[in-house]
């Protein structure tokens, strides 16, 4: 793409695209209004009173997110589509229940506080942190049933609807209410830390590079920690860091959106901290009473491939809240749902409301990514969305044995090629996607740490898919950063 297509120089200011699509009223939009849609990935329960009973607590719980917050995040997320910053976002597959504990959320803050800090480096510019934490209890299933030692079982769908262990595959309304209760904890636990000073950077950082085999890589990334360590000594002798900025950060929670009876029961009508903003006004018909609808269990969530169906339930659900909002994006979308969803979710034009999370895979990236980019920045969402990839999800695969895994070296691949193909579009890569654990865990194999795939099954813990361990995780990290370095013609080493 030479250019990016602007608005004629005639007096109507509509783009081609907008005069051979004109826009339609919105229909009435209501938190329930979703469930007069067809849906895809329904749970069905056998005891439909246990399950009201558990929405009917859910309504009354206070929310887990402030809309202040979210609309920080949104402002965030408008410097990303406008190529101001740079999105982290990390985290666990599938989070269970059980890493609800101060250890296994601690690694994480500090993975992607380690990670956010090479990028910085790397881009030259902010970074916007969101963890996929307190709340990624849905997974979607192909199927909702599979064979295990002969026998027909329930498939497992995340804690939040039934549990990994075959004896506790029926699904249970109470996880409702549980998965509440440990997004909270999972949350609470958070702002304290942040707030006790866990990102603060006048502490020393463990950079343990040790797994680091080949030596010229062990030189590379030590002299990049020694450079922002420096960086960081400089800014405390100078006195630059008095503001506070380095004794804390943001950090966002996101989920994917799927169980859409959870995301009702947690949605409100609150204040709107800038409704006097023409940018974050409703993009729906509401009384203007300075109040909006929020989905208060999670700053940001996003829409999956297998529910983004332009007349299903998710797309009606999502297209009424406030929050900022991700969609997969994949082989099989079209170029008109593309346009479609835009139009739905984001008919305001909003810039920064929209992430849409590209995921192909190596071998297929290259021929389908320009095809799309093309399509919204030759629309009237030219500049608007924030480019996110997701390496991951296009580069699974299963060994000779049946395990799930990814290669490092597959992840790299699809998003090096992406961002040489936003390069060469002239549009811009906001940000990445990362499914990952600060636990050294062995689900992928690669990267300088140099799993095999008989490396699998020495600490294989995902009940869902492979997850980059702490040290391939930061290692990406280093990869992004060089390439940014590299484009700014900045020697990296």
């Amino acid at each position: 793409m030479s250019s990016t297509s602007q608005p004629p120089s005639g007096s109507s200011g509509f783009t081609a695209s907008q005069l051979a699509h004109p826009r339609k009223t919105p229909q009435p939009w209501s938190p329930i209004s979703w469930t007069t849609k067809p849906i895809h990935q329904e749970a069905v329960y056998e005891d439909q009173k246990s399950v009201e009973k558990s929405l009917s607590k859910l309504t009354r719980l206070p929310p887990i997110v402030t809309p202040t917050e979210i609309v920080k995040l949104k402002e965030s997320l408008r410097d990303v589509a406008l190529g101001k910053a740079f999105l982290l976002q990390g985290g666990d597959c599938a989070e269970l229940f059980d890493y609800c504990e101060e250890n296994a959320i601690e690694s994480k803050i500090k993975l992607l506080l380690q990670m956010s800090l090479v990028l910085i480096w790397g881009a030259n510019k902010p970074v916007v942190r969101i963890a996929r934490m307190a709340g990624q209890y849905a997974k979607p299933r192909s199927k909702p049933t599979e064979m295990v030692d002969g026998k027909e079982t329930n498939s497992f769908r995340g804690d939040i609807l039934n549990g990994y262990p075959v004896d506790e595959r029926a699904l249970d309304p109470s996880r409702l209410v549980s998965a509440y209760f440990h997004s909270a904890a999972t949350l609470n636990f958070i702002r304290g830390s942040l707030s006790s000073g866990i990102a603060d950077l006048h502490r020393p950082l463990d950079w343990g590079l040790g797994h680091v085999h080949d030596p010229e890589l062990q030189v590379k990334y030590s002299n990049i920690v020694s450079s922002i360590t420096e960086s960081l000594r400089f800014m405390r002798t100078v006195g630059a860091d008095t503001a506070g900025q380095l004794q804390s950060v943001d950090l966002y929670t996101s989920h994917e959106g799927l169980l859409l009876d959870y995301e009702q029961s947690l949605t409100r009508r609150l204040k709107n901290p800038s409704r006097s903003s023409r940018a974050a006004q409703s993009s729906t018909q509401t009384p203007d009473d300075g109040k909006s609808w929020y989905n208060t269990g999670a700053h940001f969530l996003w829409i999956g491939d297998r529910t983004r169906q332009i007349d299903g339930a998710h797309i009606e659900y999502f297209r009424g809240i406030e929050n900022p909002i991700g969609v997969k994006i994949g082989p099989t979308t079209s170029s008109s749902d593309l346009l479609a969803l835009l139009r739905a979710l984001n008919p305001s034009v909003e810039v920064g409301k929209i992430t849409l999370i590209t995921r192909y895979g190596a071998s297929k990236v290259r021929t389908l990514l320009p095809t799309h980019i093309c399509v919204v920045e030759g629309s009237e969402y030219a500049r608007s969305v924030v480019w996110q990839c997701d390496p991951m999800h296009g580069n699974t695969r299963s060994t000779a044995t049946g395990i799930k895994t990814r290669q490092f070296a597959d992840i790299f691949s699809e998003l090096q090629q992406t961002l040489a193909i936003h390069k060469q579009e002239g549009s811009y890569l906001g940000g990445v996607h990362l499914e990952l654990t600060g636990d050294a865990v062995t689900e992928c194999t690669g990267g300088s740490v140099g799993l095999a795939e008989e490396d699998l099954s020495l600490n294989y813990t995902s009940f869902c898919d492979p997850r980059l361990n702490e040290k391939q995780a930061l290692e990406m990290a280093f990869l992004i950063a060089g390439h940014y370095r590299g484009e700014r013609g900045v020697d990296s080493e």
